[in-house]
């Protein structure tokens, strides 16, 4: 069986959308199995419908609004470079409105909602395919992964929802009698899920430098010290989840092939940029071909 498994990275998510787009429709890959975590969850209901230019045109249109309804953060620009802030007015609504969170994610919901029909994922759970969206349950201190074909459209959505909301800074969800976060807070990279679901060949987007480039600036404010120790814990989980896979796959004979982000894209997956995320889509396309077809390589200033 072979499976497509796309890590967490918010923003970030546009470059794995290249990389799929190259791998489905220039490489000819079939995937049986999808698996996705945070903005890997985003991508696979359509990757798997094969409607590639449809997720691409969402991803190269989203921005702050699209994700939040009450944005717990301000942007702002110094020296070319993107800082962020807290919107001190909006995490105090937040909190007299007596939310968990700093900001919620509501349009989030509306626009899964919204570019998913009842259609096609009536279409998707009567088809071959296996799509799995990983959620992290708080209240039961464990990670869970939820089947497409174990879901109704209003679940299935919700879930896609839930696997994609970085807490604290996006909503937290009450179902089923738990609390549930981000699926990255667990697993944000689930080879070993797509093994133990019977995958034997395996294509890992992990939206991450193989290799550590960066050591961070001193934080300047509370917001930016918790969004830096937030990724210093991802960024382990991470690791770990990438080392327990290659040594299931071993012991299971069953191939990884791996596509890391060549440079880093950004330091704040948070900030949802139109055009940035455009280009991400065309490194990751290009990057996942230069991989693939080595006997052509590109030039490096195509991948700009």
């Amino acid at each position: 069986m072979r499976a497509l498994v796309i890590s967490g990275g918010g923003s970030k998510g546009a470059f794995a959308g290249g990389v799929a787009q190259f791998l489905i429709q220039e490489a000819g890959n079939e995937y049986e199995l999808f698996v996705g975590t945070s903005t890997g969850s985003l991508l696979i209901s359509h990757l798997a419908l094969g409607k590639l230019d449809k997720i691409k045109e969402i991803y190269s249109n989203v921005d702050q609004k699209t994700i939040f309804n009450n944005c717990p953060f301000v942007i702002t620009k110094k020296y070319g470079v993107d800082e962020i802030s807290i919107n001190h007015w909006n995490v105090a609504k937040n909190l007299i409105r007596g939310k968990k969170t700093f900001g919620e994610s509501e349009n989030l919901r509306k626009l899964i909602r919204d570019s998913l029909t009842i259609e096609e994922f009536e279409e998707l759970k009567n088809g071959p395919n296996d799509v799995v969206v990983t959620v992290s349950n708080l209240s039961l201190n464990q990670v869970e992964y939820k089947s497409i074909n174990d879901c109704t459209y209003d679940e299935y959505c919700d879930w896609i929802w839930i696997s994609s909301n970085y807490t604290p800074f996006m909503s937290l969800v009450r179902k089923n009698g738990c609390e549930y976060a981000d699926g990255g807070l667990g697993s944000i990279v689930p080879i070993e899920e797509a093994i133990r679901r019977g995958a034997t060949d395996i294509d890992v987007v992990v939206l991450h430098t193989e290799v550590n480039y960066m050591n961070r600036m001193p934080s300047r404010n509370p917001f930016e010290l918790l969004t830096t120790m937030l990724s210093f814990i991802l960024d382990r989980i991470e690791n770990q989840n990438i080392r327990i896979g290659k040594l299931v796959a071993n012991q299971k004979n069953a191939i990884i092939n791996l596509y890391y982000t060549p440079t880093i894209l950004t330091t704040n997956s948070l900030i949802f940029n139109k055009d940035k995320m455009t280009r991400w889509w065309k490194r990751g396309y290009l990057y996942a071909k230069n991989k693939n077809e080595e006997t052509n390589p590109i030039e490096p200033n195509e991948l700009e």
